[in-house]
């Protein structure tokens, strides 16, 4: 009885098999429409109390519309996806909503304080979601006190 199970069961692989392997190779490679945006880890990581969030915008080597302006928040959560700030794009002191960008490698800066006061957030662990055109990534970051 055990041969007749093993020999089912082999037989049932032999003829699947081939259907698999066919199906996987039918699907075509994701493309990507939209030139894009990368989201660095931040530095350091963990921090206290101030950090950096380096991110791209489009890719570098390719970046044709030079012209083109992309519209990037960038914005900083708790666990419970409660805004707690909004990082200010180094070098013009800019807070990061809604600014209209153009391709290129950029750095955000966040002083590690709430949205609007002056008390540091409390130690734990943060996410930051960067949004251009759309497209969202999000990392996590970890305060330490």
């Amino acid at each position: 009885m055990r041969h007749r199970w093993a020999a089912l069961c082999v037989l049932a692989l032999g003829v699947l098999a081939p259907t698999i392997g066919q199906a996987q190779e039918a699907q075509p490679p994701p493309v990507r429409e939209r030139p894009g945006v990368e989201l660095g880890q931040n530095y350091p990581n963990p921090f206290n109390p101030t950090t950096t969030i380096p991110f791209v915008i489009g890719d570098l080597a390719t970046c044709q519309e030079t012209g083109r302006e992309h519209v990037v928040s960038l914005r900083i959560y708790n666990i419970l996806a409660q805004l707690v700030a909004v990082p200010i794009l180094q070098g013009t002191g800019q807070q990061l909503l809604n600014v209209r960008l153009k391709c290129g490698a950029y750095t955000a800066y966040w002083d590690g304080h709430y949205l609007g006061s002056s008390r540091e957030v409390a130690s734990g662990v943060y996410l930051y979601r960067i949004e251009v055109d759309g497209e969202v990534k999000v990392k996590k970051m970890i305060v330490s006190k």
